[in-house]
């Protein structure tokens, strides 16, 4: 089976021309991919009961796979996706001068980072950053509060192009 388009996602009811509901009652098979594997357009996967799949989609109209899009559904089942945890660093600053210290130096090292407010699953403002030993010695010098988390990304890491 080659999946070429996303039908929806199960966690997002406002996919369109999906109904998250529909899934109600179908045996869901999953397709674990840790969070790199989301930005790939072009894979092969086997779900948790052994079955290959491809993937094969259009880089211009499809954005990054997520936690809970619906690959293949019939009257009987669904493929859907399940994104593997991610070791993750959480900084919570306690001053927006502490913030501003902490992303400018990251920055400099080219971090890829995440930005949360309090009504996330944080249930605070904070930056997310996949865990980095150099990170957390950094953190632990200046003093400044974080936590090593597992977590499911929202959208996978990725650099942001630049010039200098």
């Amino acid at each position: 089976m080659i999946i070429t388009a996303i039908l929806g996602n199960k966690f997002d009811p406002a996919t369109e021309a999906f109904d998250p509901a529909s899934l109600a009652g179908l045996h869901e098979e999953k397709v674990v991919l840790p969070s790199a594997a989301l930005v790939k357009r072009i894979q092969r996967v086997t779900t948790d009961h052994g079955n290959d799949v491809g993937i094969r989609l259009d880089g211009d109209a499809v954005a990054d796979l997520r936690d809970g899009d619906v690959l293949f559904m019939d009257g009987n089942g669904a493929i859907v996706v399940a994104v593997e945890s991610t070791d993750v660093l959480v900084i919570a600053p306690g001053t927006i001068k502490e913030m501003g210290v902490v992303a400018h130096n990251l920055g400099n090292r080219h971090m890829q980072a995440q930005f949360f407010d309090e009504t996330s699953d944080y249930g605070a403002q904070v930056m997310v950053l996949a865990y980095d030993h150099t990170v957390e010695d950094y953190l632990v010098h200046v003093g400044v509060p974080y936590s090593r988390q597992e977590r499911v990304m929202p959208v996978p890491f990725r650099h942001a192009g630049h010039t200098h």
